[in-house]
């Protein structure tokens, strides 16, 4: 079986190609790239091959065609002039410091200026600096220069509560990327990534000239790999870890598929897999959410949080295209932000009225992004010595051991932090707990009569829950009998069990009634 050698972690694209490590081809469509427009910005979400694709295009314009030979590019018409290049990196840096983004940015700046032998007066700022450096490069060359600019919005992403330091570094980078503009004559090619399109940045609001790709079916697959790419170039990789998981090959590429795949980001555009964890996966010969130990912002799960979304109301919001390319950090809606940083994607396009349905990617995203949602609504479920346990919930569940859920789901309602909840944040902790269960769990089913609060269904049993707050056990179990939620069980051969809850939460007293009503199977 052939050995292959994946790129795990590597983003330069020399690297790759002189370490005999396996590249998808997505250079027919940097061709077509950097023969059009003259500035583009692309969005993606964070490991999705943004900085390989800079680092690709970078080594274009040296001229680096050697690099390039049996790729799609070398046999297409191109001009592999070397120009000079700007490669402004902004993935690292201590952004919540107060000049760790000017610092960085010093850095970048003093490398050109060395390289190019330019002097710089000590007391210039890091804006006129760059426009310095854009005409001396090219009076020095006699050539128009390019831009490269990796994750501009890092140094905004993640520091939002630090308002004032967030508000400082917009500034700086308003100021230095206003130079795009006013310097376009000395500039051959610009192209900007990051996660967000932060509306109030004025290389978005002053650039006038410049090409959102991002939601262009043309470039829909860029970033990441459609399902063809992955088994043509991974091929034998997914047969080691089908050997692995003793699988056949089919069942270990639908698992991948179930976990990795489904990023849409174009109406018209290819499923995709996520490169970072596919690449993870198949060198560890395991199949885990590896895009979430590479960092979370957490920012996005403490908003949703704060404003009282419930979790199942996450998947299937509908937005617009214009609400999908803007993103505004007072903005009460943080489902923009959640699509443009990859936890959801597009899941339907609605042509006849413009609307785009957005849902999570695949299973990796909606466990991990679910697994940090819980945390944040029950910390203390990680704390030493906490007896809390999802296997113990899943067992319970799929055993039909509904008593067992419940006494489990008590001692952990009473010790969450704070007072003063509300229903809508028990009946969240509860359908969070049997989604990470594995269960197949349904949110405010609709039925003739009304909408049940949850509906879980796992192995051989079906639970149906209604939820009080401060109110009584009896009125719960009430109306999971007039409404006739279960109803639609009604000729299903699984055993349901009919639970209905009270959370009683007063001054010094904190406690749920729960009382549970079996319906036997018509069909064994």
């Amino acid at each position: 079986m052939k050995q292959l050698k994946y790129p795990v972690g590597i983003q330069t694209f020399q690297k790759i190609i002189e370490g005999g490590y396996t590249y998808v081809d997505k250079t027919h469509l940097i061709a077509n790239l950097v023969k059009g427009d003259q500035f583009i910005f692309l969005s993606r979400p964070r490991r999705f091959g943004k900085s390989l694709l800079l680092s690709t295009i970078h080594a274009y314009f040296e001229g680096r065609r050697e690099l390039f030979k049996g790729l799609a590019i070398d046999s297409m018409d191109m001009d592999w002039t070397p120009r000079p290049v700007l490669h402004f990196d902004f993935n690292s840096g201590l952004y919540n410091l107060p000049d760790g983004l000017e610092e960085l940015i010093d850095v970048h700046l003093k490398e050109y200026e060395t390289l190019y032998e330019i002097s710089v007066e000590s007391n210039r700022n890091i804006s006129t600096r760059f426009r310095n450096l854009i005409l001396s490069i090219h009076n020095k060359t006699g050539k128009k220069v390019v831009i490269l600019v990796d994750e501009y919005d890092k140094p905004l992403l993640g520091i939002e509560e630090n308002r004032e330091q967030f508000e400082k570094n917009q500034a700086l980078l308003k100021g230095f990327f206003s130079n795009l503009k006013s310097m376009d004559s000395y500039i051959q090619f610009v192209f900007i990534t990051g996660v967000a399109r932060f509306s109030k940045v004025s290389i978005f609001s002053d650039l006038n000239n410049l090409d959102d790709i991002s939601l262009e079916n043309a470039y829909s697959d860029i970033c990441g790999w459609t399902e063809t790419e992955l088994v043509n170039n991974f091929h034998a990789g997914i047969e080691a870890l089908a050997e692995e998981r003793e699988e056949d090959f089919d069942t270990t590429l639908q698992s991948l598929r179930d976990f990795y795949d489904g990023y849409l980001f174009t109406p018209k555009g290819s499923r995709l897999y996520n490169p970072f964890s596919v690449l993870r996966a198949l060198k560890a010969k395991e199949i885990d959410p590896y895009w979430f130990e590479s960092g979370t912002p957490t920012f996005l799960v403490k908003r949703i949080r704060a404003w009282g979304i419930y979790p199942p109301d996450i998947n299937g919001k509908m937005c617009t295209k214009q609400e999908l390319t803007a993103v505004n950090m007072n903005d009460s809606n943080p489902i923009p932000l959640m699509f443009q940083t990859g936890y959801l994607t597009i899941g339907a396009y609605r042509k006849d009225s413009s609307l785009y349905e957005l849902r999570f990617p695949n299973r990796e995203v909606e466990i991990g992004f679910y697994d940090d949602l819980f945390m944040e609504y029950v910390p203390r479920a990680n704390d030493p010595g906490s007896s809390f346990s999802f296997p113990l919930f899943k067992i319970d569940l799929t055993e039909g051991r509904p008593e067992d859920f419940m006494k489990r789901l008590s001692v952990l309602l009473k010790d969450l932090p704070g007072e003063d909840h509300c229903e809508s944040t028990y009946r969240a902790i509860t359908y969070l707990i049997a989604v990470l269960c594995g269960t197949t769990t349904i949110a405010e089913h609709h039925g003739y009569k009304g909408r049940s609060d949850i509906e879980i269904a796992s192995g051989n049993y079906i639970y149906v829950f209604e939820f009080k707050y401060n109110k009584s056990v009896e009125e719960a179990m009430e109306q999971i009998h007039s409404r006739d939620y279960a109803g639609r069980y009604a000729m299903d051969s699984r055993t349901v069990y009919l639970i209905g809850a009270n959370f009683i939460e007063k001054k010094e007293e904190r406690r749920l009634d729960y009382e549970i009503v079996k319906l036997m199977p018509i069909f064994k």
